[in-house]
């Protein structure tokens, strides 16, 4: 009897120490899961020290209208082709869509990826697919070759490619510089004779942009590829999260933006400041795509203000890179109820002329891309399952 008590006794107090040590693993996941869902909350939490820009008090955007809602996600980017037709649109799972009205709907136009398993099969209702974007590709900036017809496309993980006026893959251009492999393409479009495209950062991919926000990485990257003689140049390097791009009507210079910075670059591509860089436009939050206004001068798309999280100790932000979280995904859900559309007419020497709002985010919330065809303004989000049309 005594060695059945004694073994009790042992079994209990095992069993006692396993779960006290189960405990204690569960209490650090979830200190670990809350640090790091109030980092995400940070990324967007306001900081009240950002100086002062013109608002819009009148919440303009909310006289939106949401098109194509829940039948896609993440339409970064817009186009129309030569022949009016469109837009098109890159999505989540790889796939750049056509619209062909009302009657017809939406249809496949390209891909970026050949692999087009059921890992990158749509899915109903539609989400992001953040685990398999470097399988299936992650079209961000895309652009009509006014010349060609030719699809451009800055794909995320697969670099630039182009794709013919009926569609179908889009071949490989560019997929390294100077021995160092794209890592984040972002945008492109075209001079006179070179095509201008970003890397955003040559140590971080998409799904990990979060982690980029938070190191302040500066490691991004303007490139140039010349198509006659297959040519790729870095013009410059060392940028903190260059973005969207726009060469100007006259292409003398083209504007990028600089996000972590909240400010676009003039980069001269023509006449006596030939390769200088130079601050063209300081801004209430961070710039995404750039597009060329009917009007004159550009539209930049703003997310939300600058925020704090920026301004925590170095030390502290790299410990929570260092913890692997799902940050970008938390980032992505929190946005979708935290955001505020903002958009911004600048003109050509980067005043700014008209700011579009909508403050409390109850109808355009996020916005990565402003695409003006025929007075319409067709706005595009990253992150968001539809387009809004103001």
């Amino acid at each position: 009897v005594g060695g059945v008590l004694q073994f009790s006794s042992l079994f209990f107090r095992t069993n006692e120490i396993e779960r006290t040590k189960m405990d204690r693993i569960m209490k650090r996941r979830l200190f670990v899961a809350a640090f790091g869902i109030v980092i995400s909350y940070l990324v967007f939490w306001s900081d009240s020290t950002t100086p002062a820009f013109p608002r819009d008090d009148d919440n303009k955007l909310q006289k939106a209208e949401i098109r194509f809602a829940s039948q896609f996600v993440g339409p970064e980017s817009l186009a129309f082709d030569s022949n009016g037709r469109g837009p098109y649109t890159g999505i989540s799972d790889g796939r750049i869509l056509r619209w062909n009205g009302e009657e017809l709907g939406w249809s496949d136009f390209a891909y970026t990826s050949p692999n087009r398993s059921d890992l990158c099969s749509p899915v109903f209702p539609p989400a992001p697919n953040f685990e398999n974007e470097h399988i299936c590709g992650r079209p961000l900036g895309i652009r009509f070759h006014p010349k060609t017809g030719e699809l451009y496309i800055a794909d995320a993980y697969l670099g630039l490619r182009v794709v013919g006026p009926q569609g179908g893959y889009a071949r490989p251009i560019v997929t390294e510089a100077e021995g160092v492999p794209l890592c984040f393409t972002n945008d492109v479009d075209f001079g006179e004779s070179l095509i201008y495209f970003t890397d955003s950062s040559s140590k971080y991919h998409r799904r990990d942009f979060v982690l980029q926000f938070i190191e302040g990485d500066a490691t991004g990257r303007l490139l140039s590829y010349d198509n006659q003689t297959k040519e790729v140049k870095v013009l410059l390097r060392d940028l903190h999260f260059p973005n969207g791009i726009a060469v100007s009507e006259d292409k003398s210079f083209l504007v990028m933006s600089e996000t972590l910075r909240c400010r676009v670059m003039r980069y001269w591509l023509k006449g006596p400041k030939r390769g200088q860089l130079e601050p063209f436009a300081s801004l209430p939050g961070y710039p995404d795509n750039i597009r060329l206004a009917e009007k004159g001068g550009f539209w930049v798309a703003i997310h939300p203000a600058p925020n704090i999280s920026l301004k925590l100790p170095m030390p502290l932000r790299r410990a929570l890179l260092k913890l692997r979280l799902p940050l970008t995904s938390w980032y992505t859900k929190i946005a979708k109820k935290l955001g505020k559309g903002m958009i911004i007419h600048l003109s050509s020497e980067g005043k700014i002329l008209e700011i579009l709002e909508d403050r409390q985010g109850k109808v355009v919330s996020l916005v990565s891309e402003v695409e003006e065809m025929n007075g319409k303004l067709w706005l595009g989000s990253v992150i968001l399952p539809h387009i809004a049309v103001y």
